[in-house]
C-alpha cells in the first residue's frame, strides 16, 4: 500500500478501530459467535483489527504471519474463513466512509480508494488462498487414505486371502486395487485371493477389463484368483470382453469362494 494511504489510515487507528468494533458487534449478533463470552470476544475482534491495520506499517511478511497465527486461533474457537471475510469487507466500508468524510481532494480520494482495495484485498485473499491451499492437501491425503481403505486384502485363512469391492471402480482405484493384491499376496504367501465384487453395483467393460487384469497379475506371480459374486450380467459382460472364465474360478457368493478356496489349498471344512 501506498504511503500516503498507510499514514491516513495509522494516523485514524484508533477511530477505525472503534468504529470496526461496532460493525463487529453487529456481525456478532448474526453469527455463531454470539455464544462467546463477551470478553472473549471483545478482545479477539480488537486483536484481529490491531495486526490488520499493522500490516500497514511495514514488514508485511512478519506481520502477516502473525495475523495468520491470530486468524488460526480465531478459527479454531468457532470462527470461520467466511466470518473472517466478512470482518474484512466491514474493515473496507469503515475506511471508506472514513476517506469520503475527510477533507482530501476528491481526485485523490478516488486514488486512496484504490489503493486501500488493492491492499485489503491483497490481504484477504493470501489467508484464504493459504486455507484454500491446506484444505485442497488435506483433502487429498484424505482421499488417499479412503481409496487405501477401499481396497483391502484381508488374511482369513493361512494361505486365504480375501479382497472385498465396495463402490464404484475408476481407474486410480483400479490401480490402488492392483498394487494391493500384488503386494499383499507376497506378504502374506497367499495362494489363492478372493476378490468379491458383491458390493460393486455397476460392472461395465472397463470395471470388467480392470479386474481380469488384477486377475492375470495375481496368477502371475504364482498365486489364483476367484471372483466372487459373479452375477449373471457381468459374466455376460466379461464373455463378451473375449475372455475365457475357465481361465478364472468364479462363484456366486462369497461363501461358496471360501469353500473353493478351502479345497484349492487342501484344506475343507468339517461339521462338528
Amino acid at each position: 500500500m501506498q504511503s500516503f494511504i498507510a499514514s491516513y489510515l495509522l494516523k485514524n487507528r484508533t477511530r477505525l478501530i472503534e468504529e470496526w468494533g461496532k460493525e463487529w458487534a453487529k456481525l456478532r449478533s448474526e453469527s455463531d459467535l454470539q455464544t462467546q463470552p463477551n470478553d472473549a470476544f471483545e478482545h479477539t475482534n480488537k486483536k484481529l483489527m490491531e495486526l490488520v491495520l499493522s500490516t500497514a506499517e511495514g514488514h508485511k511478511d512478519s506481520y502477516y504471519a502473525e495475523l495468520k497465527e491470530h486468524v488460526d486461533r480465531f478459527i479454531q474457537n468457532g470462527g470461520s474463513l467466511i466470518l473472517f471475510s466478512k470482518s474484512m469487507h466491514l474493515f473496507r466500508k469503515v475506511c471508506q466512509r472514513f476517506v469520503i468524510a475527510s477533507d482530501v481532494k476528491e481526485s485523490q480520494a478516488v486514488e486512496m480508494l484504490a489503493e486501500l482495495n488493492e491492499w485489503i484485498d491483497e490481504r484477504t485473499d493470501r489467508i484464504v488462498n493459504d486455507y484454500a491451499g491446506n484444505w485442497e492437501y488435506t483433502i487429498e491425503m484424505q482421499k488417499l487414505s479412503l481409496l487405501e481403505l477401499s481396497a483391502p486384502l484381508i488374511p482369513v485363512f493361512e494361505e486365504i486371502t480375501v479382497m472385498p469391492l465396495i463402490g464404484t471402480i475408476d481407474t486410480a482405484r483400479a490401480k490402488l486395487i492392483m498394487e494391493n493384491l500384488l503386494e499383499g499376496v507376497i506378504e502374506h504367501r497367499s495362494k489363492v485371493v478372493l476378490i468379491d465384487i458383491t458390493g460393486v453395483p455397476v460392472v461395465d467393460t472397463m470395471v470388467a477389463q480392470h479386474i481380469i487384469e488384477a486377475s492375470e497379475a495375481v496368477r502371475l506371480i504364482g498365486a489364483k484368483a476367484v471372483l466372487v459374486g459373479i452375477r449373471p450380467e457381468i459374466a455376460q459382460t466379461i464373455v463378451n470382453l473375449g475372455i475365457d472364465l475357465a481361465r478364472f474360478p468364479t462363484q456366486s457368493t462369497l461363501r461358496k469362494g471360501v469353500v473353493l478356496a478351502l479345497e484349492m489349498t487342501g484344506k475343507k471344512v468339517v461339521d462338528l
